[in-house]
């Protein structure tokens, strides 16, 4: 016949035995689970400092993205007729004119804030008010070609609230030299030294 406290007791031990080994498993899950923790903050630490190595190294070799500014305020964009114009065979010291045509393609009032040419002989007139959404726009560029010759092709840089902030568009002309013209004088011979000549 059985012992009942020996069985009892035996039911009792196993019954510890288990919750023990059970504890000691979540134990080991916890440990694993900070381990994990631990691996992944690390990994993002060293992903985020690549990414900014990558970011310096890219500034470095295009200094004009770093120093690019990001347009205040709402954005929009705008799309032109055409970003060139080739005004074909000019005379020299003819002044042309073309009409840039554009269309704010965006959702906010377009705003230009600066038109600069590429020189002096190239002269944009932009409009100073805001252009609506939808709306047609357009610039002139003035080309003077007095003192130019042959093939020219000049740049006119818009500043304005757009991604990016900086659109350029392109004029260019062959321009056919004046034969009334003066020439160039050629460079004056050095002058020659008088005076006795000293003997070797």
């Amino acid at each position: 016949m059985h012992n009942p406290r020996l069985f009892s007791a035996l039911i009792m031990g196993t019954a510890l035995a288990a919750l023990t080994a059970l504890s000691a498993c979540n134990d080991d899950a916890a440990g694993n689970a900070s381990e994990g923790a631990t691996i992944e903050v690390a990994t993002e630490a060293t992903t985020e400092a690549s990414q900014a190595a990558e970011k310096k190294a890219t500034d470095k070799s295009d200094p004009a993205r770093a120093e690019a500014k990001t347009p205040a305020g709402p954005t929009t964009t705008i799309s032109f007729k055409e970003n060139a114009w080739d005004f074909g065979t000019i005379d020299e010291g003819d002044v042309v004119t073309h009409m840039f045509e554009f269309t704010n393609t965006g959702d906010e009032p377009l705003i230009i804030d600066r038109c600069k040419g590429s020189c002096g002989c190239t002269v944009p007139k932009c409009p100073k008010e805001p252009i609506a959404p939808g709306a047609i726009g357009t610039i002139e560029v003035k080309f003077n070609s007095k003192n130019k010759k042959n093939k020219q092709t000049k740049t006119v840089t818009i500043n304005a609230n757009t991604v990016p902030e900086q659109t350029r568009i392109t004029i260019s002309a062959q321009v056919t030299p004046d034969p009334n013209a003066p020439a160039k004088a050629a460079p004056a011979a050095p002058a020659a030294t008088s005076g006795p000549v000293k003997k070797q």
